[in-house]
This record gives structure tokens, C-alpha cells and sequence, in this order.
């Protein structure tokens, strides 16, 4: 039975209750309300139609929740890894194509091997690695990223994507004068009514509420207001010149883009067969790539300043029998010209016409129906470039859910296994991008209110898929008019709320450098973003290095009594030597191959500080492990030490260096007398010692 539970752990829901099943009920549905909107909004942030969002609510959603080790935590998209995918694909495709969406579905899969891979292998331990002070100092300044990536769509102007996103952000802020104020008005009347209703009632579905407001005003309204005209009928000549410029230069970077894929593709053919012809071929590739990714570089910039400059302009439209045929700059429609008196602006070409918009960007069409089964196609040439931002990713979305899962446990009494909960949103990721999903994990925000509602087993989450499902089926339509400002506010509301100050501060007061690592990985994830991965892998790596010379030099202090009779740091408490012939040292730390120089070391230092002394005592039950290297240099120092004429003694070694120490021989070698079970009796022991030989000095002088 307990195998069977091992390979199917849904099974520890059975039997259930019709008390509990009605709970998981309540608690699907209650979770679903807030599922579909999230997930839509989410979708987008990761550079995806907003269907992907819903895929994403599927399939990924039921297997996590069968193999998974927690009952209440509900697995989806969510906003950190959204927008972590759009970043480490965003160099590759452009959002919203058909690479682009390839490439979401290869690194979710990626990021779900990576998962399962570290369950299976029972890895969990590796998210320690990522230390508190990091993970606070980079979910800030994500939150702060992902926030403000939505500013563009709550005020309805272009936010141009490139290498830079506080460039991007910056370029957003200029656009300011060219608010859409219906778009703004729909941000803002979302963001009342959500936190009004949150206020009110914290059970209250205020983002669903707030969703189909802003729907049935956005339709009453007309919210949406495109039209189509010909490049002809636009009488501005430097627009259309412009515009024909932008378009020109979008096939220019699809064809780019396409070019580099292929280059990198025969290059690794061409690396196959290690012959000099062959390498200096994949050479002459490589090279050709990177200049072409320079051109498209240069050539996204351009076409980032086209769209802002687009976007300053306002035309007015023709009418003809109540039809628009033609437009007008808004200053310059002639007198005799029946003008409609909007403000319409350049949104994209399609088909050879130019569709400009006068009033917010909405959802638009959602395909009804349920994602199909289609095996993810595999980019090869781009694996090891999506490597280092899956492996992130993997590691963030399992903190992300372990963490959710502990915090719901301590309420719940449940136990959570990190290892199967691995596996579980492994399975999830691999299975789901076999079904139009990106990558997914644990979400906060819903599994605390799955919590809250009552939830008791996994059920709850298939309830919520189902009700997706549903949505898929039945309603796509119906959320043709929901206004992206909304969705954007969505996002908004729920990253701003991950920001925390209070802990770095706290971390200030207790490791004072690991406060500064995450301070440093907040700015470098703003300074990297939209490679926010890089950010956090700076701070893993500086963590590692600070722990590395942690290691290498541990603390080390000579020691002497203090006032209360306990021993203390010379330096550390301003403390009077013991004696000038008896020296004790404390050496906390693993005597390894790492720090074995700094020990001696200090030995050798202690020794020069105090040149009459006779007898060195380590204090070192701090020394929690012995190498051979480590072994090796005591051996070197107490034989130096004995030709100075000092003893170099120890007290309180444990069991397990005492054991290396006693088969290697050393003890025998050093002597019985040179190893103290305690440094109370060995302290003791050499101060009474040395304080009788000094007692003795005095009388031999006065004789």
C-alpha cells in the first residue's frame, strides 16, 4: 500500500466525505473565479495570446494537484514566472508569434524536466541556495518590473520591448501627454472596485466582479473602436512613410530572427564532424549570427521609436454615408471635409490596410475549444541559451510552491514532502506543454484562498480546471470586450502586494552582509531586467562566494575569563590576556582543505603575539569535521610549534574528528596529555600549570 501511494499519491484523498467533496466544491469554484481572469492576465505578461493562459489552467492544474504532496496548493500561471519566460525568450521572438509561443511551450517542458529531474534524484535541498536575503531582494524588484510592464496598458500607450526595460519604461513615461483617458478611467474604476471589495469582504470574488463590469460597460460602450484603411486613403505624407518603413523593417526582423535560428542550427550540424573545414564553416556561421543579431538589435530600436513617434500622431476620419474612407492628421482636415472629430490613432498593419484605433485595446477573439495534444517542438539550437533562465526558473517556481505548501501546513497540520512536490510540478509543466501550456507552479494568492474556503484534498483544483474547461467551451465569447486595463490592473495588484521591505532591514540587523547580497540582487535585477534571471544568479553567486570565504576564514579569537567566569574573545570584549605562557585559541569552524592555511595561521600569529608562551590550547568544539588535509596541517604545526619549544594542545574535539585523529595516528603522535575532554578542565588544568612554573621563576630569581 505504501508503494501504491508512493507512485499514486492522490490516493491519500480516499475515502472522502460528502462533507468533504462539498467543501473541495465550494473551494474549486471560489478558486476558478479567480483562476480565469488571472490566468488570462498572466498569458499576456508572459508575451502569449490569453488563451495560453487558460491552457495553462488545464491540464498542468490536474496533475500537479494528483502528484503533489500538498492538498490545498493550487498550481497555475503565475506572475513571477510569466514574466521570467517572456524575458528569456524575448531575445529570440517576437511576442505573440508563432516562435514566440514555440518557445514558451519548449521551456515550460524544459523547466519541468529540470523539476522532476531534482525530485526524482530527491534534490529538493538545492533551493537553499537561494537565501532569504536574495529571494526578497530579487521578488522586489520583479514585482516592481512586473508592475510596471502593465503601466503602458492602463494608460493605452505602446511599450516598446528591447534589451533594455527600464529603457522600455522610460520611453513609456515620455508617452504621458498621449494618455487613452477611457483606458485610464477602466484601470482605475478596476483597481476601486477590487480593493473596495476586498475591504468590504475578503471572500468576495472582486476580480471576477470587476472582470464583468468592465466587460458589459467596455460592449455597452463601444470601448473598442477600430478601422481599416487603405494606405492610399491616409493623406499625411511623412506618416505613411513611416508606417511603410515600420512594416518594411517587421519583415526585416522576422527575416533576421528566422536567419539567426538557422545559422546556430548549421553551425551545430557543421560541429558534429570535428574536421578543420567543418569548424571553421560553424565559425563563419557563428560570426554571421551574432552580426545579424546586432542588425536586429538595432533595427527593434528603430522600430521602437517608429511606434512611439506613430502613436503622437491623432488623425481624424472622412465620413462618407456614415462610413470612414479615409483620414485626416487632426490639424489639417480640410474645411470642406465632413470629419467624425475622434482621435485616431495607428495601431497595426494587416492585409495591406492600416488598422488604426480610437478608443482601448481589448481581448479580442479567444478560440473556443480545448488545447490538443501536440508534442512541443524543440528548438536545438537554442537549448543551451534557454538553460541557465530554465534552471532559474525551476528553482524559483519550487520555492514558490514549497513555500506556499509549508505556510498552508502549519495551518493545516499537513505534511509537505519537497521531493514529491518536485515531481509533482514537474509532471505538471512536461505534461501541460504537451497541451498549449507555458510554464506554471504554485500560486500564493490562490491557494490561500483555497485554504481559506474550506478546501481539503486535491479535488478542489480539478473543480477549478473544470470550470476552465467550461470557459473554453461555453464562454471565450463573452469575454471578447474585456478591456486589457483591467487585466493589467490585475497584475498589478497582485505583485505590488509580494513587495517587502521589513525583512531586508530585519537581515540588515543579523548578517549584515547577506542584506547587502540582497540588495545588490535588487538592483542588478532591475539593471539586467529583462533578464531578470541574471539578477538572481548574481545573488546565488555572491551568496556562494560570501559562504566560500565564510568557510576558508571561520571565526577565530584568542580567548581569556571574563568577569562572569566564561570565556571570551581578547579582542571582542576587550579582555586582559590569561597568561603570558599559556595562549587559548578558538577555531570555529570544519578543519578542511579550504581553510587549513588560515588556521595555521593563526596559530603561527597567536605564536608571534605571544613569544614566551609554552603552550598553545585550541579550543575546538567548533570544529565540526576533519579532512586529510586538515589532519595533515595540525601535524606540520604542532611539529613546528614543538621545535619553538610550545605544546600545541586541544580540548572538546568531538567524536568524529577524535576518530580521524586516533586512526591516523596523530594522537598517539602528539601525546594523551595534548587532548582535554572539555576546555573547562583543560583550561584550568594549563592555567595552574603555568602559574605554579611562574610561581617558581619568581623564587628562583629572589634565591
Amino acid at each position: 500500500m505504501n508503494m501504491l501511494h508512493t507512485f499514486l499519491p492522490f490516493l491519500r484523498w480516499f475515502p472522502m466525505s460528502q462533507q468533504t467533496i462539498r467543501a473541495d466544491i465550494v473551494a474549486g469554484i471560489t478558486v476558478a473565479l479567480i483562476l480565469v481572469p488571472q490566468s488570462m492576465a498572466y498569458a499576456q505578461l508572459a508575451g502569449l495570446p490569453v488563451v495560453y493562459g487558460l491552457y495553462a489552467s488545464f491540464v498542468p492544474v490536474i496533475v500537479a494537484t494528483l502528484w503533489g504532496s500538498s492538498n490545498q496548493l493550487h498550481t497555475g500561471p503565475v506572475a513571477m514566472l510569466s514574466l521570467m519566460s517572456a524575458a528569456a525568450i524575448l531575445s529570440f521572438a517576437t511576442p505573440g508569434t508563432t516562435d514566440f509561443i514555440e518557445l514558451s511551450l519548449m521551456l515550460a517542458l524544459m523547466v519541468g524536466i529540470l523539476r522532476f529531474a531534482l525530485g526524482i534524484f530527491r534534490l529538493g535541498a538545492i533551493v537553499n541556495l537561494l537565501s532569504s536575503p536574495v529571494i526578497i531582494g530579487f521578488t522586489n524588484a520583479a514585482a516592481l518590473i512586473i508592475g510596471f510592464s502593465q503601466l503602458s496598458k492602463i494608460i493605452g500607450v505602446p511599450f516598446p520591448r528591447s534589451d533594455s526595460y527600464l529603457g522600455d519604461l522610460w520611453n513609456v513615461f515620455t508617452q504621458l501627454p498621449e494618455i487613452h483617458w477611457w483606458t485610464l478611467a477602466f484601470a482605475a474604476g478596476a483597481w476601486l472596485l477590487i480593493g473596495g471589495l476586498r475591504k468590504v469582504n475578503s471572500s468576495i470574488p472582486g476580480v471576477l466582479i470587476a472582470v464583468a463590469v468592465a466587460t458589459l460597460l467596455s460592449a455597452a460602450l463601444g470601448f473598442e473602436k477600430k478601422v481599416s484603411i487603405p494606405v492610399a486613403h491616409i493623406y499625411d505624407h511623412n506618416a505613411v512613410q513611416v508606417i511603410n518603413q515600420y512594416e518594411q523593417v517587421n519583415e526585416e526582423i522576422g527575416r533576421l530572427t528566422t536567419a539567426i535560428a538557422n545559422d546556430k542550427k548549421q553551425a551545430k550540424e557543421f560541429e558534429k564532424v570535428d574536421v578543420l573545414e567543418n569548424v571553421k564553416k560553424a565559425q563563419s556561421l557563428r560570426a554571421e549570427a551574432y552580426v545579424y543579431k546586432y542588425q536586429l538589435e538595432r533595427l527593434k530600436e528603430q522600430n521602437n521609436d517608429r511606434r512611439i513617434e506613430l502613436n503622437s500622431i491623432t488623425f481624424s476620419g472622412v465620413l462618407e454615408k456614415d462610413r470612414i474612407v479615409a483620414l485626416y492628421p487632426s490639424d489639417t482636415v480640410p474645411a470642406n471635409v465632413v470629419s467624425d472629430n475622434k482621435s485616431w490613432r495607428f495601431h497595426h498593419v494587416e492585409d495591406g490596410n492600416v488598422i488604426f484605433a480610437a478608443g482601448g485595446a481589448v481581448v479580442g477573439n479567444i478560440p473556443k475549444g480545448l488545447p490538443s495534444f501536440e508534442v512541443p517542438v524543440i528548438h536545438w539550437d537554442l537549448l543551451l541559451a534557454l538553460l541557465p533562465s530554465a534552471l532559474v526558473m525551476a528553482l524559483i517556481g519550487f520555492m514558490e510552491a514549497t513555500s506556499i505548501s509549508k505556510a498552508i501546513a502549519t495551518t493545516t497540520g499537513d505534511r509537505v514532502d519537497t521531493n514529491k512536490e518536485l515531481i509533482g510540478q514537474g509532471l505538471a509543466n512536461i505534461t501541460g506543454s504537451f497541451f498549449g501550456s507555458y510554464t506554471v507552479s504554485g500560486s500564493f494568492s490562490r491557494s490561500a484562498v483555497a485554504a481559506r474556503t474550506g478546501a481539503k484534498t486535491g479535488l478542489f483544483a480539478i473543480i477549478s480546471a473544470l470550470s476552465v474547461v467550461a470557459v473554453l467551451l461555453f464562454f471565450t465569447s463573452y469575454l471578447y470586450n474585456l478591456p486589457q486595463a483591467v487585466l493589467a490592473v490585475i497584475v498589478m495588484m497582485a505583485v505590488f502586494s509580494l513587495i517587502r521591505i521589513d525583512p531586508l532591514i530585519h537581515a540588515w540587523k543579523i548578517d549584515r552582509s547577506g542584506a547587502v547580497i540582497g540588495v545588490i540582487t535588487f538592483f542588478a535585477t532591475l539593471i539586467m531586467a529583462p533578464a531578470i534571471a541574471n539578477g538572481i544568479l548574481l545573488g546565488i553567486s555572491l551568496t556562494i562566494l560570501h559562504c566560500l570565504i565564510t568557510t576558508m576564514k571561520p571565526r577565530a579569537d584568542v580567548l581569556s575569563l571574563k568577569e562572569d567566569g566564561t570565556l571570551g574573545g581578547v579582542k571582542a570584549h576587550r579582555l586582559k590576556p590569561v597568561s603570558p605562557y599559556f595562549v587559548p585559541v578558538r577555531f570555529d569552524g570544519s578543519l578542511t582543505f579550504v581553510n587549513v592555511a588560515y588556521f595555521e595561521d593563526m596559530i603561527l600569529e597567536a605564536h608571534a603575539d605571544f613569544p614566551e608562551a609554552t603552550t598553545i590550547l585550541v579550543v575546538g568544539s567548533g570544529i565540526n569535521g576533519i579532512d586529510a588535509s586538515g589532519e595533515e596541517k595540525i601535524r606540520e604545526v604542532a611539529k613546528h610549534l614543538r621545535e619553538a619549544g610550545v605544546n600545541l594542545v586541544f580540548s572538546s574535539l568531538k567524536h568524529q574528528v577524535m576518530s580521524v585523529l586516533k586512526d591516523s595516528g596523530l594522537v598517539k603522535e602528539l601525546g594523551k596529555y595534548a587532548f582535554y575532554a572539555n576546555k573547562e578542565s583543560a583550561f584550568n588544568a594549563l592555567k595552574t600549570a603555568h602559574d605554579n612554573a611562574l610561581k617558581y621563576e619568581c623564587y628562583e630569581e629572589v634565591q
